[in-house]
């Protein structure tokens, strides 16, 4: 007879809650069982996404290119290429394309018929993978019934082909083809695609930052490795000055002022004001905006840009260097180059050479006290600081990154983080203090690096504590050991005020070195836990150079790089418009894109994304729910279960058929 601790007992008594019977419990056995062997979720990683809100909506609409390849495998031999693309365009923006066919269809009615016939296809098809209760909770509640009707009766059946086209007859004929056609489009959107990661940076350079955390807000499954512009942004929203300026400055420096403005309603007019008075008579040539193809600025607007940009980033360089000498145990107060600075001459001296400044007008620097802010720059801070603060919807998105985030994670075999692992020049995991006399690395160091952000925005953390963790937003942004950064030094200062090119090199950390070295990679996966033949590390924040034919694949397909470059400010150094990586039944999928027009030509000329589809990695078999993590849980929930029903049999736990 099987042995029970009393622990084990309390434990299957209140699993005895949910399932009180026999009868129940071994249902739910069959049930999870059934589970088991139904095809793994698709899984869809982006990254790196920078606020290019209608390519990242199209990708999720398209899943990758996911639904077009499904209505070829359909509809192939009998819809030509042009009515295949109508239709993809229908089920990505259906609203708006029912529109532009009722005002061109002669037959609407006919059309209506035939489309929806083509719509339940295609569901059918997305839905096969899943249980018929996961279908029936994703189904919106008007048609729940109808298009599960819909899903399960097929036309191919003498018997049921009357019934189903009654059932459409009706949907036509009671004024609801429209709403119906809305809702089947939206649920194929939403089949498509599992489980969404995104692998950081969704703010900073594109306009709709808070766009994308909308449409996520919404989203019905997903998860964030937190990027360093990510962590930038939360660092502003929790009062950090620094991270406030560069923010700012970022927005200005690509004259996106959108999200600032429009999306949290962050009030710059101070900062414009005191740029006017202050910066009048400099031209601040360096501090030019820079302007994608898109974008259109008049001179007047990109003057006022210029002058605010300088104002922000001298305001930012003098917010950092108080954070540095704060704080001299991160080792970085030779960023603070106002030090360096011989303002009669108009010179700067770096690493012992002496550079000629681009620029030497500083009016609000104090040669004697260079870090020190004027009365009139401190109302300023004092002004942005509270704008940030008190913005509620920025405090929404901050709260939603924060519960769908971390700064890793481990899925199916898979390691997920933004950017890199310190490593030591033999490729050994590097030691890093993330606080006085706290020393981590690897799985560790991540995790605590988690835990302090949090932190900072938890009302049981100590002032002190929360003040240290609100500091270190910046370390995360710019520091040499930050896993979001990894480099020698950021050279913002250089790249504005030294014409010479050598001082702008960053060097980036071992990491990046080494991360071709499929050993190197192997023995991160081994730090961190990660088992199975099959593993990988997948992750961003560096833009695979397409064009001078770098490959996202590296050490022997070990690690994917995914990051080639959404924003369109990286589009003519990369090459491409940003790689997602699908991750299904059968295996690795890379996706590379090419630069998106705009939703309005994909919904009037039926453009979709131009995508190229690359096998990284196909198993022998068709991977199942079982060889998954959920698969792993459902496995130990069976085994719960199964011993529940040894106890009812043997007497040790009594069945409560009444419950």
């Amino acid at each position: 007879m099987e042995s029970y601790t009393e622990q084990d007992i309390k434990y299957l008594q209140l699993l005895s809650q949910s399932f009180p019977t026999i009868a129940t419990a071994s249902t739910e056995i069959i049930n999870l069982q059934a589970i088991l062997n139904l095809p793994k979720g698709t899984e869809h990683f982006l990254a790196d996404i920078h606020g290019e809100h209608e390519a990242f909506r199209h990708i999720l609409k398209n899943a990758s290119g996911n639904i077009r390849r499904k209505v070829n495998d359909l509809f192939g031999n009998t819809l030509r290429e042009s009515e295949q693309r109508e239709l993809c365009t229908l089920i990505y923006y259906p609203d708006e394309k029912l529109e532009l066919v009722k005002a061109a269809e002669p037959d609407i009615n006919d059309w209506y018929h035939i489309t929806i016939h083509y719509l339940v296809a295609i569901c059918r098809l997305v839905s096969s993978k899943y249980t018929r209760s996961k279908v029936r909770k994703s189904l919106p509640s008007d048609f729940s019934y109808i298009i599960q009707e819909l899903l399960h009766e097929r036309t191919d059946d003498a018997n049921k082909a009357a019934y189903v086209n009654g059932i459409i007859d009706t949907i036509i004929s009671t004024g609801r083809a429209d709403d119906f056609i809305i809702a089947i489009s939206n649920v194929i959107q939403r089949l498509s695609i599992d489980l969404l990661h995104i692998l950081g940076d969704i703010y900073d350079r594109g306009s709709g930052a808070h766009i994308i955390l909308d449409t996520l807000s919404a989203y019905h499954s997903w998860d964030i490795q937190w990027g360093n512009h990510d962590v930038l942004w939360m660092g502003a929203q929790a009062g950090n000055r620094a991270c406030i300026c560069n923010v700012i400055r970022l927005s200005l420096r690509y004259a996106n002022l959108t999200t600032l403005e429009d999306g949290y309603g962050i009030n710059l007019v101070p900062l414009a004001t005191f740029a006017m008075d202050t910066y009048k008579d400099d031209p601040c040539k360096e501090f030019g905006p820079k302007v994608s193809g898109q974008q259109h600025i008049d001179r007047k607007t990109h003057d006022l840009i210029a002058l605010m940009h300088k104002a922000i980033a001298i305001l930012q360089f003098k917010e950092e260097g108080r954070i540095y000498a704060k704080h001299p145990e991160w080792g970085m107060q030779n960023r603070m180059l106002f030090n360096a600075i011989d303002y009669a001459k108009g010179t700067i001296s770096i690493d012992g050479e002496e550079y000629k400044l681009l620029s030497n007008d500083f009016p609000t620097i104090n040669p004697s006290d260079p870090y020190t802010l004027t009365p009139e720059e401190e109302s300023l801070m004092q002004k942005l600081e509270h704008s940030f603060r008190v913005s509620e919807k920025l405090h929404k998105h901050i709260r939603l990154i924060l519960q769908h985030g971390c700064m890793f994670s481990i899925i199916n075999n898979n390691l997920l983080f933004h950017a890199s692992i310190p490593l030591n020049s033999d490729g050994t995991l590097k030691e890093v203090e993330i606080a006085p006399g706290r020393k981590y690395k690897g799985k560790e160091l991540l995790y605590n690096i988690g835990m302090l952000i949090r932190s900072a925005f938890q009302d049981d953390t100590s002032a002190a504590e929360r003040d240290y963790a609100t500091d270190y937003f910046l370390y995360l942004w710019c520091g040499p050991d930050s896993p979001l950064f990894d480099k020698s030094k950021m050279a913002t200062f250089e790249r504005y005020f030294i014409a010479e090119k050598s001082t702008h090199k960053e060097e980036k950390g071992y990491y990046f070195m080494l991360r071709d070295n499929a050993d190197i990679v192997d023995s991160i996966l081994d730090a961190f836990n990660v088992d199975g033949p099959n593993r990988h590390i997948i992750n961003g924040h560096v833009p695979v150079h397409v064009s001078n034919g770098e490959n996202p694949i590296k050490a022997d397909g070990k690690l994917m790089v995914i990051d080639g470059g959404f924003s369109s400010a990286y589009h003519k150094e990369t090459g491409i418009a940003g790689y997602t990586l699908v991750y299904h039944s059968r295996g690795f999928q890379l996706v590379q894109h090419e630069p998106f027009t705009s939703a309005a030509d994909a919904i009037q000329k039926c453009l979709d994304i131009r995508s190229t589809t690359y096998i990284i990695e196909m198993s022998q078999r068709r991977m199942l729910v079982a060889d998954t993590d959920i698969g792993a849980e459902l496995k130990k929930q069976i085994a719960d279960l199964k011993r529940l029903l040894y106890a009812y049999r043997h007497g040790i736990i009594k069945e409560n058929a009444r419950q």
